[in-house]
């Protein structure tokens, strides 16, 4: 999704985990009508930094919420469809990819990805970034990104990695989040074979919001399907 390091995620709210779950339209609507910019509007570092030495082609970037990740894949050559529950944030993406002369480009869909598969094999990148739903609805959508991948293509994933609960506020459901050897392992019990590029916790400095500066860690996957 657009901005550094925010994340959807589906389950309930923060402060009632039995409540309506988040990954739905009107939810997540109503969240970014709320601001006129919900995120940075700025790029992810992972997907810039995993990314940059790619050749372009066509990329899937799911939750793409304002289109921060997307419009930087566009304006490095990749032709993108950016993919979002919240037709509040899309129209902000388009009307963002016009005024940066990157609509040609890019192609906006408003979509449910619990309802949703892309077409398989159809994307030289597929990228989730800060995309956190429940282990079992996540493990049946990611199998769903990574099918989409073509052969010579890249999955990649970017996410709050489970150690950081101990560090700043995080939602009070652990299913939420998930490991790099998890996502590997659940690459290889899947169809196609991969060749696991980076699999990791990677450490940043981040804001905790009583004002200190901590630690914490992102899952980052990048993995090449092979065939």
């Amino acid at each position: 999704m657009s901005g550094a390091h925010e994340h959807h995620h589906a389950g309930g709210d923060a402060s009632d985990p039995a409540a309506t779950p988040l990954w739905d339209a009107a939810y997540w609507d109503e969240r970014y009508g709320a601001s006129e910019a919900l995120w940075s509007g700025h790029v992810n570092a992972i997907v810039r930094d995993e990314t940059g030495q790619l050749s372009p082609g066509r990329a899937l970037d799911v939750g793409c919420g304002e289109g921060g990740d997307a419009l930087w894949l566009a304006g490095h050559g990749w032709e993108v469809v950016g993919a979002d529950v919240s037709r509040v944030a899309l129209d902000r993406a388009a009307s963002r990819a016009r005024e940066t002369g990157l609509d040609g480009r890019t192609t906006w869909e408003q979509r449910d990805l619990l309802a949703w598969t892309p077409p398989a094999g159809a994307y030289d990148l597929v990228c989730a970034a800060f995309m956190h739903l429940p282990t079992t609805e996540r493990r049946e959508v990611y199998a769903g990104l990574a099918a989409a991948v073509a052969p010579g293509g890249t999955f990649l994933v970017a996410a709050h990695h489970p150690s950081d609960r101990d560090v700043v506020p995080r939602p009070p459901q652990p299913d939420l989040f998930f490991t790099a050897e998890e996502l590997v392992a659940d690459l290889r019990d899947g169809p196609g074979s991969w060749e696991v590029v980076i699999a990791e916790a990677r450490p940043r400095t981040a804001r905790h919001p009583d004002g200190h500066q901590v630690t914490v860690h992102d899952t980052v996957l990048r993995a090449r399907r092979t065939s």
